[in-house]
C-alpha cells in the first residue's frame, strides 16, 4: 500500500462550491488526513494575500499561490517568480487595443486596468478581492500573476504568440471570459514539484485535486491526480481519477476511494 503524505488542493471549483462555502464533508476530510500526519496545501491561481481566511477555516498553513509563481511551507518561502516586465507590458497593450481588462498579482495587492468597470466589479466581488488598487508602472517588475478579462471566444490566442505562455479559462459559471495567465516554466505542477522536492516526498506519496485548466500539470504530476465531476472537460485526460463534483463531496469521496478516510 502507497504511503500517501501529501495533498495539494485547488480552491475554486474544488474546495469551494458555487455558493462560495466549503461543504463540511471537505473540512472532515482535511482534518482527518491532517490528524494522519499529511501535510496539506492549497494550491490556487489567488494572490496569497486574499485566501487566508480560507486556511484558517481548514488549518492549513502552506501555500501554492499566483499559479505556482509563489510557494510557501508554513511560512518558508520555497519559490518566488515574478513575470517577465515586457510580457507585462506587451499583454497591457494588448488589452487595451481589444477592450479587454486585466489584473495584476503582486505579492501584497491586485492592480486593475480599471476599478470602475462593472466586469471586474464583479471579479472582485466573486474572487473576494479587497486589496484592490489601479495599475501603475512601478510594479510592472512584482507581477507574480496576471487574469485577464473579458475576452470574447477564441481571443485567448492574442497572448499566445509566446510558445512559452499559454492561457487558461477560469472554470467558474459567469466568468468563463476570464483566463488566468499561464507560463510553461511556472506552474502549479512545477511548484509541486519543487515543494516535493524540499521535504523530500516522492510523487507517488502526493495527492492533488483540481477542475480547471490550470490545475492540468499538476495532476498529471503527482501520483493520484483527481478531476472534480464539475471540471472543464478538457482537463479530465490529464488526471488519473475522477471524482465527483464540488457539492457532492468530491474531495471526500475522492480520498475515501484512497482508503485514507474512515
Amino acid at each position: 500500500m502507497i504511503n500517501y503524505k501529501i495533498l495539494f488542493l485547488d480552491i475554486d471549483g474544488t474546495i469551494l462550491t458555487p455558493d462560495d462555502t466549503i461543504q463540511d464533508s471537505t473540512k472532515q476530510a482535511v482534518a482527518q488526513l491532517q490528524q494522519k500526519g499529511l501535510e496539506v496545501f492549497l494550491a490556487t491561481g489567488r494572490p496569497l494575500h486574499e485566501i487566508a481566511n480560507i486556511g484558517e477555516e481548514l488549518n492549513i498553513h502552506s501555500f501554492i499561490g499566483y499559479n505556482g509563481a509563489f510557494a510557501i511551507y508554513k511560512g518558508e518561502t520555497i519559490f518566488r517568480e515574478t513575470m517577465n516586465k515586457d510580457t507585462v507590458k506587451h499583454f497591457l497593450d494588448i488589452a487595451k487595443s481589444h477592450g479587454h481588462e486585466a489584473v495584476l498579482y503582486t505579492s501584497d495587492k491586485n492592480a486593475f486596468t480599471s476599478l470602475e468597470a462593472p466586469i471586474t466589479k464583479e471579479f472582485m466581488k466573486k474572487f473576494h478581492l479587497y486589496k484592490n488598487d489601479t495599475i501603475t508602472d512601478n510594479i510592472l517588475n512584482q507581477v507574480l500573476g496576471i487574469t485577464l478579462i473579458n475576452l470574447s471566444e477564441n481571443e485567448h490566442v492574442l497572448y499566445e504568440e509566446d510558445a512559452e505562455i499559454h492561457l487558461s479559462q477560469v472554470n467558474i459559471e459567469g466568468f468563463r471570459h476570464s483566463y488566468d495567465v499561464i507560463r510553461d516554466t511556472v506552474n502549479k505542477g512545477l511548484a509541486v514539484q519543487m515543494i516535493l522536492e524540499r521535504l523530500g516526498i516522492p510523487k507517488e506519496s502526493a495527492i492533488a485535486f483540481g477542475d480547471g485548466m490550470n490545475d492540468k500539470e499538476m495532476l498529471s504530476y503527482v501520483g493520484e491526480g483527481f478531476a472534480m465531476g464539475n471540471a472543464h472537460p478538457n482537463l479530465f485526460p490529464y488526471a488519473k481519477h475522477t471524482t465527483t463534483s464540488v457539492t457532492e463531496s468530491g474531495i471526500y469521496n475522492g480520498l475515501k476511494s484512497l482508503g485514507l478516510l474512515e
